[in-house]
Formats: structure tokens, C-alpha cells, sequence
């Protein structure tokens, strides 16, 4: 049976994007799978660049990712490369989709250059002798489940930051905390780099564009609007945030899947926002679907207790 489109297509209008067919293709497209090349091709740019940083298996998501990086600079330069280091014990690195032809396809005539590394072009030796850290920031919600995951996002965003040196990068919102962190990152370390944010881009049915969604058949797409419709209901709530904390508690214990947390965050601490707290709250939602993790999340502003 096919799904039938979630009103949450109307809640986030800035989420809808234009087909990949439908945008106009106009520059050439260069790949670089080194970074003496990838040098070579910066060199060649002249006027502002723009960093879309991905993993590949790409999708509209990312594709809402580069148009936005179209808007905001003269080039831009698309990193697809699958990091090591962000993965644990047991995670998906090896089962981790990649198909590079069918990503040069997508972008093809919107990107300036794409950057496809291999991992022992990225890193000589494994694990690298040196790297970052995120610190506490980085052992919290996601980084409590995935040790060590937001180090190796960190160490990778810093040398592909480094290596594309672009005048600014652009990141979903998605993936909250990773924002969250990153922008700590460029700011401690003075990169040097504005960071853009790009708000979450959802299919009709309102789910969460993610690469992981392939992981999903049928039912567990349906199963999965759960993190949307929760979303939607905490908004609602808002200006109170006892009324935000309580939708959150009640989806939880609803247990529709399986949930890792659904939380109201302080966005400068990433900690759990206090009966105090005026001002904007980080809504951020984790959970189980057929055995894959899911993320979602939005920003609301809480006036009240």
C-alpha cells in the first residue's frame, strides 16, 4: 500500500526541494581522488567556494545542501568520502552504501569539483597519529551511543576543511549535535570557515531525508514518521516547555519505536534545557526502525514554563 503524503509536507515548505532534473546544470564537473589534484583544481578558483561535505549514497538532501552552496558562492567543491574513524565496533562502515558513478551523476553540472579520496589518501597511517577531539560536547546523546563517533567527525571535517579551504561550508540540520559540535569546532580551532546551516529536508510523507532510509522497506518508512510526528506535536507545544518536555516523554513511553531519546536542549550546552530557559530549545529525537538509527530534530522557542 502507498503511503499517503503527511501534512508535514506543509509544516516545512523550505524542505521541498526541486527534482535533481529540474536544476540547472551549468558548470563542469571535475573529480580529484588526490589531494595534490584537489589542490590543483582550488588553485584554478577564483572568487568565492563553498564545501558541501558528504559521505556519498547522495540524495535531494544533498542536493538541497549544494543548491543552497550555488546561492551563497561562486564554486563549489563536493567531498564523498566514507570515514573510518566515525565508525564503531560493529557499525556499518563496510555495509555503508557507496556507488560514486551514480553520485558524479546527480551533481554532474552543479558542482564545481568533487573530491573522492580514497581512505589511505586520507590517512597514511590508521588511526591517525594525531587528531581532535570534541570533547565533552562529543561523549553526550549520539556520542554516549557511539563512542568516539564525533572525534572522527571532527578529525575528518578539519582535514577535508583544511584541504577544499573554502570561504564557507554548508550543513543540515538534521543532524543537530554534528552542527552543533562543528560550529565549536571552527570557532576554537579559528578555521576561518562560516558555517551555514541548511534547514531539514523531508520526503512528501514528511520523513527525514537520510541515506540510511535505504536500510528501510516499506513498513519501516511508515513506522519511522513517528520522529516527525513527534516533532510536530512538541512544536505545538511551545511556548511552554513543560508542554514540550511532556509531548517528548509521552511519545517515548508510547514506545512506537525504539526510542534512544527524545530531548529539549540548551543549544549553546547540549544539555537538557532547565524550567528556566527562555529563548530557543534544540528538539532532537533518536530512535530504532528495523535496526537502523534514526535522527530528526527543530528548533523551538519556549517564552513559558
Amino acid at each position: 500500500m502507498t503511503a499517503q503524503p503527511d501534512p508535514a509536507a506543509r509544516k516545512y515548505p523550505s524542505a521541498q526541494t526541486a527534482p535533481s532534473a529540474q536544476r540547472v546544470r551549468d558548470r563542469t564537473t571535475r573529480l580529484a581522488t588526490t589531494k595534490a589534484e584537489l589542490r590543483t583544481l582550488r588553485g584554478q578558483m577564483t572568487g568565492t567556494v563553498a564545501a558541501v561535505l558528504t559521505m556519498g549514497a547522495l540524495h535531494e538532501g544533498h542536493l538541497a545542501l549544494v543548491t543552497r552552496a550555488r546561492e551563497l558562492a561562486d564554486h563549489v567543491i563536493l567531498t564523498d568520502f566514507v570515514n573510518p574513524l566515525q565508525f564503531g565496533p560493529g557499525e556499518d562502515f563496510e555495509a555503508y552504501p557507496r556507488d560514486l558513478d551514480a553520485d558524479l551523476a546527480l551533481v554532474d553540472g552543479l558542482v564545481d569539483a568533487v573530491f573522492a579520496p580514497s581512505v589511505e589518501e586520507m590517512y597514511p597511517v590508521l588511526p591517525p597519529t594525531v587528531s581532535v577531539t570534541a570533547g565533552r560536547a562529543g561523549t553526550v546523546l549520539e556520542g554516549a551511543a557511539r563512542p568516539g563517533h564525533f572525534d572522527g567527525v571532527v578529525t575528518v571535517v578539519t582535514k577535508l576543511l583544511r584541504l577544499t579551504d573554502p570561504h564557507l561550508s554548508v550543513f543540515g540540520r538534521k543532524d543537530a549535535q554534528q552542527l552543533a559540535i562543528i560550529q565549536r569546532l571552527v570557532e576554537d580551532l579559528e578555521l576561518g570557515v562560516r558555517i551555514e546551516p541548511v534547514e531539514i529536508q523531508r520526503e512528501s510523507s514528511g520523513l527525514a531525508r537520510s541515506s540510511r532510509n535505504a536500510y528501510l522497506d516499506d513498513a519501516g518508512r511508515e513506522q519511522a514518521l513517528v520522529l516527525s510526528r513527534t516533532l510536530r506535536s512538541a512544536e505545538a507545544a511551545a511556548p511552554s516547555l513543560e508542554g514540550i518536555q511532556q509531548v517528548l516523554r509521552e511519545a517515548v513511553a508510547r514506545a512506537e519505536i525504539g526510542w534512544d531519546y527524545a530531548l529539549a536542549l540548551d543549544p549553546a550546552t547540549l544539555e537538557e534545557a532547565g524550567p528556566d530557559h527562555r529563548g530557543e530549545v534544540l528538539l532532537v529525537l533518536a530512535g530504532y526502525v528495523q535496526g537502523t538509527r534514526l535522527l530528526d530534530a527543530a528548533v523551538a522557542v519556549v517564552t513559558a514554563p
